[in-house]
């Protein structure tokens, strides 16, 4: 199977201190390493109110990446994070095929909007817009004619 791409999100309680959240970090790239998955991007947002509170938590410090891997791998993370003391929350979600549905939704907008061009006869490069202005010079002078 393929690898495919997630983001995870965890929210590490606010009385850790920073080695606490590397640890947690380094906890998460092992398991990464050991089942052969690639941590693309780690993004920590630092500490942040809660949007509620969570086991008496009104803050916590968040930590964001994006991990290539299976569904095995990202299984293996959720349970471990579930374990893991330190950690209020956490989310893992598949990303990969919402790129997929984000890229067609442009293809075929892309498709459209050539297909209007070509209807319309421009070619898109503002050749519609000099025709328009050249008609609109026209009806002014036919105007100014006319008085």
């Amino acid at each position: 199977m393929s690898a495919r791409l997630y983001e995870l999100v965890y929210i590490v309680s606010p009385d850790a201190t920073e080695q606490q959240v590397t640890d947690v970090h380094e906890q998460v790239d092992a398991i990464v390493s050991r089942m052969e998955g690639q941590i693309q991007k780690t993004d920590n947002w630092g500490r942040r109110k809660l949007a509620y509170e969570i086991a008496r938590h009104k803050e916590g410090v968040y930590v964001f990446e994006t991990i290539s891997g299976s569904g095995d791998l990202m299984k293996e993370i959720d349970r471990r994070l579930k374990v893991t003391d330190l950690i209020v929350r956490h989310m893992i979600v598949r990303i990969d095929e919402e790129q997929k549905v984000a890229e067609r939704m442009l293809a075929r907008r892309q498709a459209e909007a050539e297909q209007r061009r070509l209807r319309r006869g421009t070619s898109g490069d503002g050749e519609e817009r000099r025709r328009d202005a050249d008609e609109d010079d026209d009806q002014d002078q036919d105007q100014e004619s006319e008085e």
